[in-house]
């Protein structure tokens, strides 16, 4: 009986309008202290639980922000999440968490969230990524178009993605090109003059942006671009030990001694493949990947990798739909500079620009490509100037 129970049937048995119950339960100050006391108990008496629907829907505002996440077994999200929620925390709003895959028809999805009226804001969180590591089926980008049309007719929207180009919708993500070079600079330093790359999929911004790393610090080096050593993958470990094994296949003259991939997952895949043929690492071959989830500190060998501040992204991206939420109409970014100013990230924020901020890369060099810690357990942080 309690789940059926309205707000008009409290205001009924405890003898007021429907106006003073939902005053009561917004802890609004105008209310008599004896009345207010006689709505509470009926209240526990009842078991009566408030719906989140009809209070937003009565007073305009919701106290829930929603956060559209691809597959929660995505190695990323823990730390992105966490970050979310102790900003979270802090204040008196509470998460509604949204899952997407491959086969969601996330356009619609995205209607749905909104019809409900249950969210003030929305962060969305890699909407155009791979649906999981497992997976390599991409999905569409109608939701990346779909988000901006609902942006810019006034909805809160913030997006943390790495995969697409930063269009009118505040934005946070990583500095890809600048991480990618300094991996590659890294090997170059350590004498290796044939480092292969395997990209990412070359419909997402990132993997262009990582390859034109890559390419940089070979030409400062006066290194030319083989093109026997650029593989494409799809950021799944299979794909890199396809990579791997085709690499490792080629004539010794032409065999790579060292492998840049373009995320961890399909750096794993060449560790796989490393190992089956007996390969002493780093002396025979070198290894880097991107990320650095948290499986890369405790493979044989310890990977060497790109750390993205996983950390550092959630928590100024959910500070940038805070202040989104507490002054939508201030699109030029006005709102979120006088919040946060995020210490480390280059940040794009300005009257007339939209609200963008790209954070550096870190460089952790553990014993999977050799350095000062090869050996051991420990690993080397090297800071990247994002503003390179």
């Amino acid at each position: 009986m309690a789940n059926k129970l309205t707000i008009r049937d409290i205001a009924q048995l405890a003898g007021v309008s429907t106006a003073t119950v939902s005053r009561v339960l917004n802890n609004k100050p105008d209310v008599d202290p004896i009345t207010r006391e006689r709505v509470m108990q009926v209240v526990q008496e009842q078991g009566f639980v408030p719906s989140i629907a009809a209070s937003s829907l009565a007073g305009g505002r919701s106290p829930l922000l929603g956060v559209l996440v691809p597959s929660l077994t995505w190695p990323l999200m823990p730390q992105i999440m966490q970050s979310v929620a102790e900003v979270i925390e802090q204040t008196s709003y509470e998460l509604v968490l949204y899952s997407i895959s491959h086969r969601t028809d996330r356009s619609l999805l995205i209607d749905r969230i909104l019809a409900t009226r249950l969210i003030d804001g929305l962060l969305a969180v890699y909407p155009d990524g791979i649906a999981s590591s497992e997976s390599a089926e991409p999905i569409n980008r109608e939701s990346s178009t779909h988000l901006r049309e609902i942006y810019e007719h006034g909805f809160p929207v913030v997006m943390l993605d790495d995969q697409s180009l930063p269009g009118p919708i505040p934005w946070v993500g990583p500095d890809n090109r600048i991480g990618a070079y300094e991996a590659v600079r890294h090997l170059v330093g350590h004498g290796h003059r044939r480092i292969a790359h395997i990209q990412g999929p070359l419909q997402y911004q990132c993997s262009h942006d990582r390859f034109a790393g890559y390419r940089q610090a070979l030409e400062e080096a006066g290194i030319a671009v083989a093109a026997e050593l650029v593989i494409q993958g799809d950021f799944t470990i299979t794909s890199g030990r396809a990579a791997a094994t085709h690499l490792l296949e080629l004539p010794e003259s032409e065999r790579p001694t060292a492998v840049f991939a373009a995320n961890d997952q399909m750096a794993y895949g060449v560790l796989s493949v490393s190992e089956d043929r007996g390969l002493h690492l780093p002396d025979d071959l070198a290894i880097i990947g991107f990320d650095d989830t948290a499986l890369s500190a405790h493979t044989r060998p310890a990977l060497t990798t790109v750390r993205q501040p996983f950390a550092e992204m959630g928590r100024s991206a959910v500070e940038m739909l805070l202040a989104l939420v507490s002054a939508p109409r201030l699109f030029g970014g006005g709102a979120y500079s006088q919040v946060v100013t995020p210490v480390g990230a280059r940040a794009d924020i300005g009257s007339h620009q939209p609200m963008r901020v790209q954070w550096p890369t870190e460089l952790v060099v553990r014993e999977s490509c050799g350095g000062e810690h090869s050996g051991t357990a420990s690993a080397h942080h090297i800071p990247v100037d994002a503003a390179r």
